[in-house]
């Protein structure tokens, strides 16, 4: 699994990790168990008890300690074992791994990789459900593939043209014209003009307008979309970069996405998405989620047949096209990060 562990992989919603109630989730192959404490401190650790490898999600919550509920096993936030029934002594060896996790944006992230060097200012700026700005509804999708290529789904919008002509109603654009695509340091990010459109399923406008479309997409596989409907010329008048969002007349949304890789062939997609306050209500974020419904539906379809034919032909060769420079980026850049982390354990060895 090609995949950068140094980075902050969303687990859960912060609704699913209920007080005192384990809740098990397997990221990168690793079997994990998630809990918040009486104190509302959240843990995870290493889902597999040192005694006779039960799983620690069944387990009961004592304070902000974990017990496993076979043998009684109590362990302590930080994955060492405090106490064993019958036994006096606990040996040195007797601990879990613990993995750093926050709670932002209404999501629950965890740290994959190394503990000592798990920072806080690398998780991806996303919107969370609280935020006074936008209504938003969410959701999520388990795949039946592998998380790289619903990342590449997400890199390439090309296919919105084809597959989402009748959700998303996009148009011809997306797979005629280039979207500008630039590096960032921890991912890439892809802006679109549509001018003198009407807009599409989710952007609707009775006279034609200027449509912008930005997104980030971020470590370790993050998608962050917002933009607007702008009067005609707009594109024009800003010379094709980035507007002023405020003047948006209509159409503002925020979506925010992340895929987690499960196992090498599993995934889960979280996914939030709604208007702004100024541009709708409950009643448009209704709309836009049956939309997304539909549109996810179409691309978990695709993906997951995707993944068949990959199972049957593991070495075919995929052949690039134009519209897939965002995908080479933001491969690239996940192969240099897990090559310098493979790198500086291999020193450490």
């Amino acid at each position: 699994m090609n995949y950068v562990r140094n980075a902050w992989y969303v687990a859960a919603w912060s609704e699913e990790i209920a007080d005192r109630k384990p809740f098990a989730i397997t990221i990168l192959e690793e079997p994990v168990v998630i809990y918040r404490g009486e104190s509302g401190r959240l843990a995870a650790l290493e889902d597999r008890c040192v005694h006779r490898l039960a799983p620690l999600s069944l387990g009961r919550c004592e304070g902000d300690r974990l017990r496993c509920m076979y043998h009684g096993l109590l362990y302590a936030p930080e994955g060492k074992v405090v106490e064993i029934p019958g036994q006096q002594q606990i040996p040195p060896r007797a601990a879990v791994r613990s993995y750093p996790v926050v709670e932002r944006h209404s999501w629950i992230w965890i740290w994959m990789g190394e503990a000592e060097a798990a920072d806080e200012a690398l998780i991806p700026p996303a919107v969370g459900l609280d935020h006074p700005d936008f209504i938003l509804g969410h959701g999520q999708l388990d795949y039946e593939a592998e998380a790289r290529l619903i990342n590449d789904n997400l890199l390439d919008f090309s296919h919105l043209t084809y597959v989402h002509a009748e959700s998303f109603g996009a148009g011809e654009e997306f797979a005629a014209t280039q979207g500008k695509i630039e590096p960032l340091e921890r991912g890439i990010r892809y802006q679109r003009w549509i001018e003198n459109s009407l807009g599409s399923s989710s952007r609707k406008s009775d006279t034609p307008m200027d449509s912008y479309m930005v997104y980030d997409f971020l470590i370790p596989g993050v998608l962050l979309m917002t933009g607007g409907v702008f009067p005609l010329g707009t594109a024009a008048e800003c010379d094709y970069g980035t507007p002023d969002l405020s003047r948006a007349v209509s159409g503002t949304t925020f979506t925010s996405q992340a895929v987690t890789p499960l196992t090498a062939k599993t995934s889960r997609y979280f996914f939030s998405w709604g208007p702004h306050r100024d541009h709708g209500d409950e009643a448009l974020r209704d709309m836009l989620m049956g939309i997304a419904g539909k549109a996810f539906a179409e691309d978990k379809v695709m993906i997951e047949a995707q993944q068949r034919v990959i199972n049957r032909s593991p070495n075919a060769q995929i052949m690039p096209t134009a519209h897939d420079k965002g995908v080479t980026l933001f491969n690239r850049l996940v192969d240099k990060l897990v090559r310098e982390e493979r790198e500086r354990v291999g020193i450490a060895a």
